[in-house]
């Protein structure tokens, strides 16, 4: 624990508390902390009251700036778990960091032999078809130490030189679900050691098109308060030579979410049209590079929703929304797509109750998504703060109670 500020304190997700708390340690004002952070005094006051939500990472990232701060110290992950689904997910990161931090792409685990490759490459496919898509964090999280280890020896050995290739295009797919893991999860330093692990799998394959997914990678996974270099890395990989029409989609993509996440919308607009056009030559979707890419017009449109809520239309999102083939994504991003049209809807009174709907739709379809979302948990606060007369109906409750933030459900 850093000693420049307040301990965290276990407060049911109460974002606005947590900021009240760090405010005051570091003795700034209400209008002080809203001036310089570029937002309203009365919209600060109603997220520290938690009658507001920190609706964009703009936002959530200027305050921790003018507080000094990472943007998960204002009451963002990791997240205690709250069921016996979240508790396996958390025990699974202390296997995930040993193998992380015990070997490198090109380096023999010795622990214990390789299991046979049909059994190994099942395992693989069951990652990558079955529970990556539906964002199932502590299945995937049990599987990959081991199936890590294998992938390892299978592309290092000479022994098994015929498996080479797969094995290491398999260890990117699985380093990069792994991400996926440890940053719901609040444990970022895994993510970003994951990004490293890709870059070194992808300089042994020794070819562009996989070296094009490792630059998109780090680009995804750098750290919130370090936009301005995102963005560089993410057009890098959006301009990158040999890699395919995928990853260089993605890659602007990225880019406009560091340009929406620093408040620059004409360009965060113009990355998005360049993934657009990109995706009009792949079609409705293309999940090449062992389930590291979900591109095509279904996952533009579903960014289109998200970056909307970011750029701040709101509950106008719907309009954007309703174009958008969602059904044709894996139910990860569906669940994405639901989450983020919910989060839009509930910031205006009269469509705060097609929000709620919305969340709780994307709660059945990826439930340990939506519960390890720290936007959906101050949005959820919020509400029931507004509705704290009533408890805000059973649905509300029930959702509360689900993700952490409510004692009872």
């Amino acid at each position: 624990m850093r000693d420049d500020f307040p301990a965290r304190v276990d407060d049911g997700g109460a974002t606005g508390q947590r900021i009240r708390e760090i405010r005051k340690w570091r003795k700034l004002s209400l209008r002080q902390a809203a001036e310089l952070s570029g937002i309203s005094f009365g919209y600060l006051s109603k997220i520290e009251r938690g009658e507001r939500s920190l609706e964009s990472r703009k936002t959530r990232e200027a305050l921790a700036h003018t507080l000094r701060v990472s943007p998960a110290d204002l009451g963002g992950g990791p997240y205690a778990p709250v069921d016996a689904t979240s508790n396996r997910a958390h025990q699974a990161l202390d296997p995930i960091e040993a193998v992380l931090t015990s070997w490198r792409p090109g380096e023999i685990p010795d622990e214990r032999p390789a299991r046979p490759w049909e059994e190994v490459d099942a395992e693989l496919r069951k990652l990558i078809d079955e529970l990556r898509p539906t964002s199932d964090y502590a299945a995937m999280g049990e599987l990959v130490p081991d199936l890590i280890l294998d992938l390892l020896i299978y592309g290092a050995d000479p022994q098994y030189d015929e498996h080479r290739g797969d094995a290491l295009k398999g260890l990117i797919g699985t380093y990069h679900a792994t991400g996926r893991v440890t940053a719901a999860l609040g444990s970022a330093h895994l993510s970003y050691l994951m990004t490293d692990r890709v870059q070194q799998t992808a300089e042994l394959l020794e070819d562009p098109e996989w070296l094009g997914i490792a630059t998109w990678t780090r680009a995804h996974y750098i750290a919130s308060r370090s936009r301005g270099r995102q963005y560089q890395i993410a057009v890098q990989a959006a301009e990158m030579a040999g890699s395919r029409l995928e990853s260089r989609g993605m890659g602007h993509l990225t880019a406009a979410l560091a340009k929406a996440a620093q408040g620059d919308a004409d360009a965060a607009r113009t990355h998005l049209a360049e993934a657009d056009a990109m995706a009009a030559k792949i079609g409705e979707l293309s999940t090449w590079g062992e389930g590291t890419m979900n591109f095509g017009q279904a996952n533009v449109g579903i960014w289109k929703v998200s970056l909307g809520v970011e750029l701040g239309r709101g509950p106008g999102v719907a309009e954007v929304a309703k174009n958008v083939t969602w059904q044709a994504a894996p139910t990860s991003r569906q669940g994405a797509y639901w989450m983020d049209l919910g989060r839009g809807l509930i910031q205006g009174k009269q469509t705060r109750e097609q929000g709620l709907r919305a969340l709780l739709q994307a709660e059945e379809l990826t439930p340990q998504q939506v519960r390890n979302n720290q936007f959906v948990r101050d949005a959820v606060t919020s509400m029931m703060t507004v509705a704290r007369r009533d408890a805000g109906g059973p649905d509300l409750r029930g959702l509360a109670w689900r993700i952490g933030v409510a004692p009872i459900g």
